[in-house]
Parts: structure tokens; C-alpha cells; sequence
């Protein structure tokens, strides 16, 4: 197959750029032809042609100038499939990757402190990232979605009626023996904690939207009742207030597979999050999770045998029974996950969906073909 892969930047920590190295490595290896169109991409791949798409904007209108710098280029080349990991106009598969812009802004109205709720998505910038999706979840633009979990298939169908016979189930994936091989003891050790503390462990950037401020809460709480427990807060961000002597801030971490293997419990509560990879990383390091409702991968989770799920992030109450709970039973770690967490399996099923697409073109041009 001759492909093209859309992807604005390239960062080297990026969850989508690890899915798309692997991606682009087992297309390589099946002897495909690869062309890659990004602003910038350091590190190409040598088998893969990088089509740069120099874009000057200002960042209100730099995703939508992208898109149709990108369609432009495409209209002399034919490709068996185009597939694109940004909001674009011209693709025959869409990965999701980021959820819907919309519910996102509705949900961070609805968290929002009350004088902040009139002025959430106000702007340019929010005003055209929604029209470029509504063309991008248009079925007469792009053929076929890749979706990370059924969270977004759902938002997805309710925001744009899109056919659902169109969207594809395919769950993230991760290095998985990377998070068996995490150093327990000597990490502990570094942030001074003790054998017989009860760790919970938070990863990510973004603590707004990741829910890191929830957490806070029941550790301010802890702090008087129970000295046991600690908060490992892995990652870089901007905190609301003071923070509780029983929390450690780590910083990034970029062999965070030691963070894991230090900690007794994943807590992420997010108030949207498509489908977070820590929450896999954490199964993989055989932790159980607890996580928000408004988070996909909480579709991972089996209640009270791998993790826990909160309706409401905030709510303080329920969270502190659900630390309880695992805290009770150390007994239940590695914890078991009934789906397979491999970065392999991702990048098959993503490779069966572009197949698919592209035997359904050459059929089509075949048929419109007079004999």
C-alpha cells in the first residue's frame, strides 16, 4: 500500500507519536510505502518520506490552516489511504485520538469556578477547532474513525451522527514489559518513603484537566488522619494552593516505570480524558486504579478487582473509600486486566482498519471503471 500519515508535531514523549513509531515501524517492515506530513518531525524513520507543511498562523487559526495546507499538497498524489491523527479535511481514516472538542469545553464549564463558566470556549480559537471537526467527523470527508474507547464512539454518535458502523474500536496499547521492570526499593528510597507507607501515585501534565486538585483535597485530609498514605505526583503543572506535607511532587519522570513500581495504587481522576495511557501503564505494573467516569480507560476496569470508577471526580467521600478499600487488601496486587494492554495488538487492529479502507477504494474505483 502506498499511505500518507497526518500528524502536526512530533514530540518524543508523546502517547500518539510512540503509537505512531509503531505504527509506521510495521508498515515498513510489511513493505508498505510510508509518507508522513507534519510542520516538523525529527527522527523520521530513513524508509519514510516526510512531507513538511510550513504553516504560519496565529494558534487560532494554525490547526485549521493546516488542515488545508495538507489537503492542497494531497490533490496531485494518490494514495491507497490516508490516515490522520490531527482534525484534517482530507482523509480516509480519523484516529480520535483527542476526544470531541466540544464535550471537552463542556465539561470544563462544568468544573469551572462560577465567574469562569461564562468564558469557557469563548474565542477563536475554540470557535474554529469546532467547526474543523464538524468537517472532520463529516462521513463525506473521512470514510472510517478509529476511536480509543467507547466513551468517544458514544460522544461522537450524540454530537454528529456519524454512522456507527463507521467507527472502529482500538484500544491504546503500551510497552508492557517496560512496567514490569520497575525498581521498588531504591525508588522509595529516593523520595523518602517508608516500606510500610501506602503510596498512591498520580502521572500526568495538565493537573486542571487531569484532576490532580481532587486528590489534593483527600490528601489535606489524610494529613491529619492517616500519615500512612502519600500522593507520588509524577509530572508538571500549575497547583491551586498549598500543598499537603504528604505529597511529594517528583517532577517529570523519564523512567516513570520506576514511579509504578514504587506505588500501591493509581489515582487519576480526570474530567475528560479520551483514553489515558497511564491507566494500562498502571495495570501493566500490576496496580489497581482508581479513575473518574469521564476518563475512557476506565473501560479497562473491572469494579473492585482491578480498580474503581467515580461517577463524580470530586467527590471526596467516595474517593477515600475507595483508597480504603485497596489499602485493605495489598494482598490483591498484581491485579489481573481482562484486555490485552500491548502496543502489538493496537498497531494489528489499526493495520486491519487500513486495509480494509483500502481494499474498499481499489473495489470502488474498479467498479466505476467502464468495461
Amino acid at each position: 500500500m502506498k499511505l500518507a500519515l497526518i500528524r502536526r508535531q512530533f514530540t518524543a514523549t508523546g502517547g500518539a507519536e510512540l503509537y505512531l513509531q509503531r505504527l509506521v515501524a510495521a508498515l515498513v517492515a510489511a513493505n508498505h510505502e510510508v509518507h508522513l506530513y507534519a510542520e516538523n518531525w525529527e527522527g523520521a524513520p530513513a524508509a519514510v518520506t516526510l512531507h513538511r507543511v510550513p504553516v504560519k498562523a496565529p494558534r487560532a487559526l494554525r490547526p485549521v490552516r493546516f488542515a488545508e495546507a495538507v489537503a492542497q499538497m494531497m490533490v496531485p498524489v494518490d494514495y491507497d489511504v490516508v490516515f490522520s491523527l490531527e482534525r484534517t479535511v482530507s482523509q480516509d481514516v480519523y484516529r480520535a485520538g483527542d476526544g470531541v472538542h466540544k464535550v471537552w469545553l463542556d465539561q470544563r464549564r462544568h468544573y469551572a469556578s462560577w465567574w469562569r463558566r461564562p468564558f469557557v470556549g469563548l474565542g477563536a480559537f475554540h470557535s474554529n477547532m469546532m467547526a474543523l471537526e464538524k468537517r472532520t467527523f463529516d462521513p463525506a470527508v473521512t470514510r472510517q474513525i478509529i476511536v480509543n474507547s467507547d466513551m468517544v464512539r458514544q460522544e461522537i454518535l450524540r454530537e454528529f451522527g456519524y454512522p456507527a458502523e463507521c467507527i472502529h474500536l482500538v484500544r491504546n496499547g503500551i510497552e508492557t514489559a517496560r512496567f514490569q521492570q520497575g525498581d521498588r526499593s531504591g525508588t522509595r528510597q529516593k523520595f523518602g518513603l517508608a516500606d510500610s507507607d501506602f503510596v498512591m501515585l498520580f502521572v500526568g501534565s495538565g493537573w486542571e484537566r487531569k484532576g490532580l486538585h481532587f486528590l489534593l483535597r483527600l490528601m489535606g485530609r489524610l494529613e491529619k488522619t492517616d500519615p500512612r498514605v502519600k500522593l507520588l505526583v509524577v509530572g508538571k503543572g500549575k497547583l491551586p494552593g498549598n500543598v499537603p506535607r504528604n505529597v511529594i511532587l517528583a517532577g517529570p519522570m523519564p523512567q516513570v516505570e520506576h514511579a509504578y513500581a514504587a506505588a500501591d495504587l493509581l489515582t487519576f481522576l480526570p474530567i475528560y480524558e479520551p483514553s489515558s495511557n497511564v491507566v494500562p501503564e498502571a495495570l501493566a505494573s500490576g496496580l489497581p486504579v482508581i479513575t473518574s467516569a469521564f476518563n475512557g480507560a476506565a473501560e479497562w476496569l473491572t469494579e473492585g478487582v482491578n480498580g474503581h470508577v467515580l461517577p463524580a471526580p470530586e467527590d471526596t467521600d467516595a474517593l477515600e473509600k475507595a483508597v480504603r478499600y485497596w489499602m485493605a487488601r495489598p494482598e490483591a496486587r498484581p491485579v489481573p486486566c481482562e484486555h490485552a494492554l500491548d502496543l502489538e495488538t493496537n498497531v494489528r487492529e489499526t493495520l486491519r482498519v487500513l486495509e480494509q479502507v483500502a481494499v474498499a477504494k481499489r473495489d470502488e474505483a474498479n467498479a466505476s471503471v467502464p468495461e
